[in-house]
């Protein structure tokens, strides 16, 4: 039996997820999450299932701890982490309800703090490689596992994140276009960064619910446009995870 991390959002706190839930706190060095961990298990595995931005979605991205959230699910014995996230669409190919499995990741936040590393003192200077950020095995796994379920899918994909809560300007969106970057939210940065950096394999399954506005032929995107669209879908994530976890070792 593994212990499995989970962070996520809306619609991931539905017990009905998790046998047997119940909630635990968490003290971290780096301060306490605005809601408890809920526990709980999926088939034989542990789950500690953590809402990213609190359970009332309270916490804009700017401000998520996430150095609490992964020394919390570090601190519960996990041994992958499984995330999920709203993005924006920078390519055309990739529409609206598209679950995205991310294999590299632009960092654009600028107030963030980034790093377990506050100095090198008293041993020696640590440099965490990031060539690739996101777990090789486990985003196979959730490719496999989306081919199985018959859901539109992107078997890789570049997430650029950025500082919010604010949505980018046009000239940013088509900037980041030319950069590469495939999707665009406001969480996996420094997230992934710190989970590597803890030593816990990563991966990320986005949903895709709007077009940023790179898109001249439509509106800009608003919030209300991505509550509707993760709303219509949300079940898929939740379907890929469970069938997901029940297959990991």
């Amino acid at each position: 039996m593994a212990t499995i991390g989970i962070i996520g959002g809306s619609g991931l706190d539905n017990p009905d997820i998790l046998k047997n839930p119940r909630d635990q706190r968490i003290t971290t060095p780096y301060g306490e999450l605005p809601s408890p961990v809920r526990m709980g298990t999926i088939g034989e595995h542990t789950i500690c299932l953590i809402a990213r931005h609190g359970r009332e979605h309270t916490v804009p991205p700017s401000q998520v701890n996430f150095r609490a959230i992964i020394d919390t699910l570090k601190q519960l014995g996990c041994t992958s982490i499984l995330s999920t996230t709203a993005v924006g669409s920078l390519r055309q190919e990739i529409g609206r309800g598209d679950l995205v499995v991310l294999d590299q990741f632009i960092d654009f936040t600028r107030h963030r703090v980034v790093t377990f590393h506050e100095s090198f003192a008293p041993h020696a200077p640590v440099h965490c490689p990031m060539a690739e950020p996101f777990d090789a095995a486990l985003r196979a796994l959730l490719n496999a596992t989306c081919e199985e379920l018959g859901i539109a899918h992107h078997q890789r994909g570049t997430v650029v994140t950025i500082e919010g809560p604010r949505f980018s300007t046009r000239a940013e969106s088509n900037m980041f276009r030319i950069l590469g970057a495939d999707v665009i939210n406001m969480s996996v940065a420094p997230e992934c960064i710190l989970a590597n950096e803890a030593g816990i394999p990563y991966a990320s399954v986005a949903m895709s619910t709007d077009y940023d506005c790179w898109k001249t032929d439509e509106a800009p995107v608003t919030w209300d446009d991505i509550l509707a669209i993760f709303r219509q879908n949300a079940q898929k994530v939740t379907d890929v995870l469970i069938r997901a976890i029940g297959k990991m070792a």
